[in-house]
This record gives structure tokens, sequence and C-alpha cells, in this order.
């Protein structure tokens, strides 16, 4: 079960997605460097284990590198973040420094929380506020894209 929608008006997406394995495993493909190389990033896009870090504390790192080809020229796009709440295995909170394309730095927030539904988890994620609704839209697509690579992981 996968239901989304987004606020125009402050550019945040929020999103809720439902996966069939418990909270704790769930919670931990967001914390564990091995897990996250083998999901994150929208299909066609990798995150190579060497360029992730984790330190899963209030103040830790929360870093990786998605690495991907445009037209043939190889791209990087770097999510450099700061754990603000870390409360295993019901929320996840980092903070971002993102670059856009267009040269626009924004201070972003990523808010995962996780609940137990027995054996399965849903997920509620916050992440904003964007400078347009068109990233909201990129955004929203990327991370359905590797939702899609995380259920494999999981099952």
């Amino acid at each position: 079960m996968n239901t989304q929608q987004n606020t125009t008006e402050s550019h945040t997406l929020t999103m809720t997605r439902e996966f069939d394995a418990p909270r704790e495993l769930v919670f931990k493909a967001f914390t564990d460097p091995d897990q996250l190389a083998a999901w994150f990033g929208p299909e066609g896009v990798d995150s190579p284990r060497d360029r992730i870090v984790v330190e899963p504390r209030v103040g830790g790192t929360w870093r990786l590198v998605m690495v991907y080809e445009d037209d043939g020229v190889a791209k990087e796009s770097p999510i450099d973040a700061v754990i603000s709440v870390y409360d295993p295995p019901s929320l996840l909170v980092a903070s971002q420094r993102a670059e856009p394309d267009a040269g626009i730095t924004l201070q972003l927030e990523l808010r995962l929380e996780f609940e137990d539904l027995g054996g399965r988890t849903r997920l509620h994620l916050t992440q904003g506020p964007f400078d347009s609704t068109e990233w909201v839209e990129m955004t929203r697509e990327g991370w359905g894209s590797s939702f899609t690579k995380l259920d494999k992981v999981l099952a």
C-alpha cells in the first residue's frame, strides 16, 4: 500500500508506505550502511558502500553519495545530513543542506516515523521544504523507486 501527497504551499513532501517486514528491520535498513548500499537511490542510481557513513546517534552523520550516468556522463548526488532525533525503532530525523543543480542551497529536514503494524511496518516520511513543486515531485518519484528496491531487500 502506498499513498502520497504533497503540500504545494510549503513544498513539503509527505509519503506513507507499508513494508512487509517488522519495524526493527525497516528502521535498520535506514541506518545500516550495507543495507543502504543495497537499496538507496532510484532505479539506475547506485549508492556505493564505500561512500556511506552512518553514525546512529543524535548529532551523528547520515551521509551517502548517489552515483549515476546522465547522457553518458558520470554524475554524483551527495546527501550530507546530521541526525537530530534518533529513537529506534520508531523515529529518525535528520537535517541536510541540499544544493540543487540550479545553484540554490536548501536546508531540508527528513523525518521518518516507523509504525508497528504487528509484523508489518507503516513508514511516514516528511521531507522539505523544497524550493518548488517540481523538486517535491522528483523527490517523491525517487523515494518511490527506492522503496521498490527496499521491498526486495526486506523480502
